[in-house]
C-alpha cells in the first residue's frame, strides 16, 4: 500500500475454521459455544476426503446459530468455476445472505494428490476469475456474496484488486513482521478491500487444516511471524491491535482448537 493513511480503518471482526472433527453433537455444541463468544463467521475448509463437503456443513452450521458461514477457501484447483460459482450463491441465498465466499488457488500439488490432472499457476489464477465473474451473474442486481481471495504473488494479488471484498495473503513460515507490514503495505490502496490475517498457531498449538504438518511455533515466534498470535488473551489483544494499527489487518481467522482461549479477547474487540 502506498499510504497507509489511504485506507479506512474498519472495525474488527473474528472468524474460527471449525472443520468437523469429533462426533456431530461435539461440533455442533463447538458452533454454539463459538457464536456465543462473539466471533462473526464460522468457516469451512476445502479438503476433499478429509470431512463431509464445505456446502451442506456450512449450510448446517448456519442453521444452529445466526452466525455468517463462509469458504476458508475453496481450492480453485480442485473446483469447476460456474459449479462452485453455483454452491457460493446458493449459499447466500439459503443463509439470507450471510455467506462469503473465500477463494484462493489451492495448495501446491494438492490436486495430483487427490488423482487429478496437475493445474498450473496461470490455470489457477483463471479458475478465480472465471468463478467470481459466475457468481456476479447469479446473484444479479439484488445481491452481492462477499469474496474473500487468498493472494500470494503480484498476479494474483491484480486480480483480487479487481473482483474481491477482501483478502488475506499466503504467508510462509519464515515471513518475519517486516517483510509481511512491507507487502501488505505495496498492496494498492485505492478500493477499499478489507485486509484478513490467517493465524495457523497460537501459543504452541498449531490449528488443524490452517497449516502444513510440523510447523515450529518456536521458530515462528524467533522470525516474529504474523502467522502466529500469544496465547493470552491480553497479549493477544495487544498484538492484533497493533497490527491493525501499524498494518491494517482487521478481520483475523483463527483454527476452531484456539476458540475458547482467544474468546476474551474477541469479545474487547469485535466490532470496536
Amino acid at each position: 500500500m502506498n499510504d497507509q493513511a489511504e485506507r479506512v480503518t474498519r472495525p474488527f471482526r473474528f472468524g474460527v475454521v471449525a472443520p468437523i472433527t469429533s462426533d456431530l453433537r461435539t461440533w455442533r455444541d463447538r458452533v454454539r459455544r463459538i457464536a456465543d463468544s462473539g466471533y462473526s463467521t464460522l468457516l469451512m475448509p476445502d479438503v476433499p476426503t478429509w470431512q463431509p463437503a464445505l456446502a451442506p456443513t456450512l449450510a448446517t452450521a448456519a442453521a444452529l446459530t445466526d452466525l455468517r458461514v463462509g469458504s476458508w477457501v475453496y481450492a480453485a484447483a480442485l473446483r469447476d468455476p460456474r459449479s462452485t460459482a453455483w454452491e457460493a450463491h446458493s449459499l447466500s441465498i439459503l443463509t439470507e445472505g450471510r455467506f462469503e465466499m473465500g477463494i484462493g488457488a489451492g495448495r501446491p500439488g494438492i490436486e495430483v494428490e487427490l488423482g487429478l490432472p496437475a493445474v498450473s499457476h496461470a490455470e489457477r489464477r483463471a479458475r478465480m476469475r472465471d468463478t467470481v465473474t459466475a457468481l456476479r451473474e447469479f446473484d444479479g442486481p439484488d445481491l452481492h456474496t462477499p469474496v474473500v481471495m487468498a493472494v500470494s504473488g503480484p498476479k494474483s494479488q491484480a486480480l483480487a484488486l479487481e473482483v474481491a471484498d477482501a483478502v488475506t495473503f499466503v504467508l510462509q513460515s519464515d515471513d518475519d513482521r517486516a517483510e509481511t507490514t512491507k507487502r501488505v503495505r505495496d498492496f494498492p490502496g485505492d478500493r477499499d478491500i478489507e485486509l484478513a490475517q490467517h493465524v495457523a498457531a497460537v501459543g504452541d498449538g498449531v490449528a488443524p487444516f490452517m497449516a502444513g504438518p510440523g510447523l515450529d511455533t518456536a521458530a515462528l515466534r524467533a522470525a516474529d511471524s504474523l502467522i502466529i498470535l500469544p496465547s493470552d488473551p491480553v497479549a493477544a489483544a495487544e498484538e492484533i491491535e497493533r497490527r491493525r494499527e501499524e498494518i491494517g489487518f482487521s478481520y483475523f481467522v483463527i483454527g476452531a482448537d484456539f476458540a475458547d482461549t482467544l474468546a476474551p479477547a474477541v469479545a474487547k474487540l469485535t466490532g470496536r
